[in-house]
C-alpha cells in the first residue's frame, strides 16, 4: 500500500496509513488541482458570460433618463431647450425645475405665429403624444424610451425585473430537478437554451405583456446557466483548491464581463439589438455535452460506482497520475459500506430537524444577500453620477472582492468573514442615503458592493458544501430559488428612491445587518470534506459551535491519518 504511494507522486508520498478512502480522498489522488481542473475552469468562461448576460443585460434594456418631458409635435423645428420652455410648466418641487408627466394646452401653430409666451393661468394636460429624454445620460433607445415606461407607468421596470424572478423561482425547481435526477448537463443545455429562445423573443416585444412574458422564460434560464457548471466544476476539484476553484472564475469571468456589459450596450446603441447580442450567443450550450463531462459525485450519488471510477481513472490519466489500485478497493469498500441516497429528495431537508434549521438559515442568509446586492445594483440610477461610469466602477468591486476571498476565505472560515462582510456593508449601506448624492455616494456604493459581493460569493460557496451530494443541485437550487424571491423586492427598493433618498439605503443596511446575525448560527465548512450522505450534513450541524468563529481542521467522518516529515 505504501510503495504504491510512493509510486504515485508528490500528493501522497507522507500518507502511511489510510482508515478509509471516500470520494474526496480518491479525487485527490488523481491529481488535486492538475490539467483536467484547469480546463474545465477555462471551459467554465463562457457560462459565466451568459450568466452575466442574463442577469443583468435587462437594466441596459429598461433603464431611461429621469430626466424626460412631453413631446410636442408641432414644436419639432425647434430646439430641445426651446420646445422645453415654451410648452412644458416650470415646477420648483420637482427635481429638475418643470414637469416631466404634462404640458400646456395649447394652438402651437398659432403661438409660433403670435410668440405668445405661456403662463401658469394655461391649462394643461398629461403627455399625450410621448416624451422626450435627455439623450446625455441614456444615448440610445431602451424599450422605456420606445414605449413610454414613465410617470404613471414609471414602475413597469421594476414590475418586468420582479417578474423575471419569479420566472427565476420556477426555473429554480425545474431545473434543479433535472440536475440531480438526470444529470449536471441536461440541465445546463436546456436552461441555457431557454434564455437564449427568450432573449431573443424579448428583442421583438411591443408591449409590457409581450416582454414581461419573455423576461419570465428568460428568468427561468437564469442563474442555473451558470451555477450548475459552477456546481459541476466544484465536484471535480480536491478540497484543498475548492475555495480558489470556486471562486476565481468569478472574479476573473464574471467580473470581466460585468464591466464590459455598459459597452456593449452602448456599442449596440439601440435596446433591441443588444437583447440579440446578449442572447444568441447562448445558444453554443448546445455543444457543452461534447466538451464538459458529467460530474462523478452526481453518479456516485446515483450508484454507478463503475462510472465514477472509471471518470476519476481518465482525471488522473490527464493530470499524468496514477491512482493506486488498492485505494481504488478501499474506496469501493467504503462506498458499499455505506447508505445510498439515490432516491433522497430535497425534502429530506425538510424531515431532519437539524437539517431543517441548517437549510432554512441558509436560504435566509442568501436571501439578505441577494436582496442587498440586487437593490445596490439597481440604485445605480439614482447616485446622479454617469450611469455606465458608475455601473462600471461599482462592478470593478467584483474582482478584488473575490480574489481576496479565495485568498482568506479558507483561513478566516465562511462564517467569520460572512458576519464581518455583512457588518461592514450594513453600515456603509446606510451612509449612502446621508452623503451627497454624485461622487461621493457613488464611493460608498462601491464600498458596499466590495462587502456585499463577498457575502453573496460565500454564501454561494457554503451552500454547496452543507448539502449532501444526493440533494446538492435541487437544494442549492432551492437556496437560490430562495434568493430569488427575496429579489423581487429589491426592484421596489431601489424605485423607492422617487419617494424619499433615505430609505433605500436604510431598508438595505438593515437586511445587511440581519445577514451579519445569521452568520453566527451556520456551521463552519472551512477545510472539512463534502458531505455525501444527509448523516455528514447533520455532523456540522450536531458539532456546530455558535461561539467558535475560526475553522477547524475537522472532517466529517474518520480522519484520515497522515504523517509529515
Amino acid at each position: 500500500m505504501e510503495e504504491d504511494f510512493h509510486e504515485k507522486g508528490e500528493n501522497f508520498k507522507h500518507v502511511k496509513q489510510l482508515s478509509h478512502v471516500n470520494y474526496d480522498v480518491l479525487l485527490s489522488s488523481a491529481g488535486e488541482f492538475g490539467r483536467y481542473q484547469y480546463f474545465l475552469f477555462f471551459a467554465s468562461f463562457p457560462f459565466y458570460v451568459f450568466g452575466v448576460f442574463v442577469y443583468l443585460g435587462q437594466i441596459f434594456m429598461t433603464e431611461t433618463s429621469p430626466n424626460h418631458w412631453c413631446w410636442i409635435p408641432e414644436l419639432e423645428n425647434l430646439t430641445e431647450f426651446e420646445r422645453r420652455s415654451l410648452a412644458i410648466p416650470t415646477d420648483d418641487k420637482a427635481r429638475f425645475g418643470y414637469s416631466q408627466c404634462s404640458a400646456y394646452v395649447a394652438n402651437w401653430t398659432e403661438v409660433l405665429i403670435t410668440g405668445n409666451k405661456p403662463d401658469h393661468s394655461w391649462p394643461t394636460t398629461q403627455c399625450s403624444h410621448g416624451w422626450e429624454f435627455n439623450k446625455s445620460e441614456i444615448p440610445y433607445v431602451t424599450i422605456s424610451s420606445e414605449l413610454g415606461w414613465v410617470c404613471e407607468r414609471d414602475s413597469y421596470q421594476a414590475s418586468a425585473q420582479s417578474i423575471f424572478f419569479v420566472g427565476s423561482i420556477v426555473g429554480g425547481f425545474v431545473f434543479g430537478y433535472v440536475s440531480d435526477k438526470y444529470g449536471r448537463l441536461p440541465a445546463i443545455v436546456c436552461c441555457n437554451m431557454l434564455a437564449c429562445l427568450a432573449g431573443i423573443g424579448s428583442a421583438f416585444a411591443t408591449s409590457f405583456t409581450i416582454f414581461a412574458l419573455c423576461r419570465f422564460l428568460v428568468g427561468m434560464g437564469w442563474d442555473n446557466c451558470m451555477m450548475i457548471m459552477y456546481l459541476l466544476s466544484l465536484e471535480y476539484v480536491a478540497p484543498k483548491y475548492r475555495t480558489l476553484s470556486a471562486n476565481l472564475p468569478f472574479a476573473i469571468f464574471f467580473t470581466s464581463t460585468l464591466v464590459t456589459l455598459p459597452w456593449i450596450a452602448l456599442a449596440c446603441n439601440n435596446w433591441r439589438t443588444f437583447a440579440l447580442v446578449t442572447s444568441i450567443p447562448l445558444g453554443l450550450t448546445l455543444l457543452t455535452p461534447l466538451i464538459i463531462p458529467e460530474s462523478p459525485r452526481w453518479l456516485l450519488s446515483k450508484g454507478r460506482l463503475d462510472d465514477t471510477v472509471k471518470k476519476v481513472k481518465h482525471i488522473a490519466k490527464v493530470n499524468k497520475e496514477v491512482v493506486p489500485l488498492d485505494m481504488i478497493d478501499q474506496f469501493k469498500t467504503y462506498f458499499n459500506q455505506h447508505p445510498k441516497e439515490e432516491n433522497y429528495t430535497i425534502l429530506e431537508l425538510i424531515k431532519r430537524p437539524l437539517l431543517r434549521k441548517m437549510f432554512l438559515l441558509l436560504c435566509l442568509e442568501y436571501m439578505c444577500g441577494m436582496v442587498v446586492l440586487d437593490a445596490l445594483i439597481r440604485s445605480v440610477g439614482s447616485l446622479q453620477f454617469d450611469f455606465f461610469v458608475s455601473f462600471t466602477l461599482t462592478s470593478l468591486t467584483e474582482f478584488p472582492s473575490i480574489l481576496l476571498l479565495a485568498l482568506v476565505l479558507d483561513k478566516t472560515g465562511r462564517r467569520l468573514l460572512t458576519i464581518v462582510a455583512f457588518s461592514l456593508c450594513c453600515v456603509f449601506s446606510i451612509l449612502i442615503g446621508f452623503v451627497d448624492k454624485g461622487f461621493v455616494s457613488v464611493i460608498f456604493v462601491i464600498i458596499s458592493r466590495l462587502f456585499v459581493n463577498m457575502t453573496t460569493i460565500t454564501c454561494a460557496q457554503w451552500a454547496p458544501e452543507m448539502l449532501p451530494t444526493s440533494v446538492r443541485g435541487s437544494g442549492a437550487a432551492f437556496v437560490h430559488i430562495c434568493g430569488y424571491v427575496a429579489t423581487i423586492s429589491s426592484s421596489f427598493i431601489a424605485y423607492l428612491y422617487v419617494v424619499s433618498n433615505v430609505i433605500p439605503p436604510i431598508i438595505i443596511g438593515c437586511v445587511a445587518g440581519l445577514g451579519a446575525f445569521i452568520g453566527f448560527i451556520l456551521p463552519e465548512t472551512a477545510n472539512i470534506d463534502m458531505p455525501q450522505t444527509c448523516e455528514d450534513s447533520e455532523n456540522l450541524m450536531r458539532n456546530h459551535n455558535v461561539w467558535k468563529i475560526l475553522p477547524c481542521r475537522a472532517k466529517l467522518g474518520k480522519k484520515v491519518e497522515t504523517e509529515t516529515g
